[in-house]
């Protein structure tokens, strides 16, 4: 029987993103984490920020995507509030791991998102290396 693979959430700005912005680090990561996890990405819906009749779907989607997930990866590319709100969530009331990458020195990062990352490295690559290393079983 095969292992049953770990799920990632994909956390990151999406409302006032340009699109590219928002799918092309997503994309990136599918890449290079697909092979070892299954991948949940919120971009997959067509929801539209900012039109009363999807919010609540919106907002009920991806914290069913942060339920779902065993580990929460973050953009923390810039302030979100989405973005942190997820992270709390995962982290303070669920419990998960929560691996983000972000440009940001140390001083330059939100103590929240300090507090409640569990892990906070300077790129999507070094997050991904950090995520195969400690979550992917190594074959014997």
């Amino acid at each position: 029987m095969a292992p049953v693979r770990k799920s990632i959430y994909l956390s990151g700005p999406i409302m006032d993103a340009h699109e590219g912005e928002a799918r092309e680090w997503r994309e990136a990561a599918k890449r290079l984490l697909g092979e070892h996890f299954r991948i949940l990405d919120p971009m997959r819906r067509n929801f539209v920020d900012r039109q009363v009749d999807s919010a609540n779907e919106i907002v009920e989607f991806d914290l069913q995507d942060v339920r779902d997930a065993d580990i929460i990866l973050v953009n923390y590319c810039k302030p979100s509030i989405g973005t942190a709100m997820e992270v709390f969530h995962a982290s303070h009331n669920l419990g998960k791991f929560v691996v983000s990458f972000s440009p940001f020195t140390f001083k330059d990062c939100s103590a929240w998102m300090v507090r409640f990352s569990t892990k906070i490295l300077p790129d999507l690559e070094s997050a991904c290396d950090y995520l195969v290393t400690h979550f992917v079983k190594v074959k014997e």
